[in-house]
């Protein structure tokens, strides 16, 4: 259950690029931190393998920040506790008796699992349940790996929000909404989602945030595209003071996901806009 919650973060990752330099890892430093590195990551990928800057980044660090301290023992269940929407609603009340009951086929024929068992979650949960469906391999988290290497060197990790914080994002974009983007999904057989997470990922890959940056203003997920303040801005703005006070204490790596890089409310404008020197890396 707890890679279901991390799946459905991953969605938020697919978001409203803006270009600036074609890099995802960043060195800051002055005002009185310590150096410090902020690293984009995609939370679901083909290919998690970090290469030799990110690992010299990590090297020259002694504590990791991911967007929640997924080292948590308390955070699958607390995951499940928040899960389900506000209010008693449910999918079944959000869709038409057709909707709903082409939502338990698809979902019996795809996860082995009846939608009538999770009728009160968040639609956005259940979208996250086929992310591993789209891809054409094994899926890999780059978070993990991360958190990999920061146990080999004995360092801790924490979490820039709570799984709180984030899933209250989603009892603040319409229900109705969420669950009309999960039927159109998969009425399409997802189809269109699959497309544009495999662009995205070869985009990633090969560094190009310019072709990220057209490819998330062609998505068609309006919940992505309505909702950006949510998903990313003020995200960005909570976390900029975090990062400051940690920084001061310990030099510290930063992985989130790399749509919140960029862009004039992106981590790396608001954190030149504080006074502090942020230079791309090229990894």
């Amino acid at each position: 259950m707890k890679n279901i919650f991390i799946l459905a973060l991953s969605l938020i990752s697919f978001v409203s690029f803006a270009q600036n330099e074609n890099a995802l890892l960043y060195r800051v430093s002055g005002k009185g931190i310590q150096p410090s590195y902020v690293f984009g990551t995609i939370h679901i990928t083909c290919d998690a393998k970090l290469d030799g800057a990110v690992n010299k980044a990590l090297d020259a660090t002694a504590q990791l920040y991911l967007e929640l301290d997924m080292d948590d023992a308390a955070m699958q269940t607390e995951m499940m506790q928040l899960m389900p929407m506000q209010n008693g609603t449910t999918i079944s009340a959000l869709l038409t008796n057709e909707d709903f009951n082409i939502l338990d086929d698809y979902m019996q024929a795809k996860l082995n699992l009846s939608a009538k068992m999770i009728d009160t979650y968040k639609p956005f949960i259940i979208s996250a349940m086929f992310l591993t469906t789209l891809l054409d391999c094994k899926p890999q988290s780059i978070e993990a790996e991360l958190m990999r290497i920061s146990a080999l060197q004995n360092e801790p990790v924490f979490g820039l929000e709570t799984v709180k914080e984030q899933m209250s994002i989603f009892d603040k974009i319409p229900y109705q909404l969420q669950a009309e983007e999960l039927i159109k999904s998969i009425k399409n057989d997802f189809k269109e989602d699959k497309k544009e997470i495999n662009q995205m990922l070869k985009s990633y890959a090969m560094k190009d945030l310019n072709e990220m940056q057209r490819l998330t203003k062609e998505t068609k997920s309006t919940m992505m595209t309505d909702y950006e303040d949510l998903l990313l801005t003020n995200r960005n703005k909570n976390w900029i003071p975090i990062i400051e006070k940690v920084s001061k204490e310990k030099p510290t790596f930063f992985g989130v996901g790399a749509a919140h890089l960029l862009g004039k409310e992106g981590v790396i404008s608001l954190l030149r806009q504080n006074g502090y020197i942020v230079e791309a890396i090229a990894n």
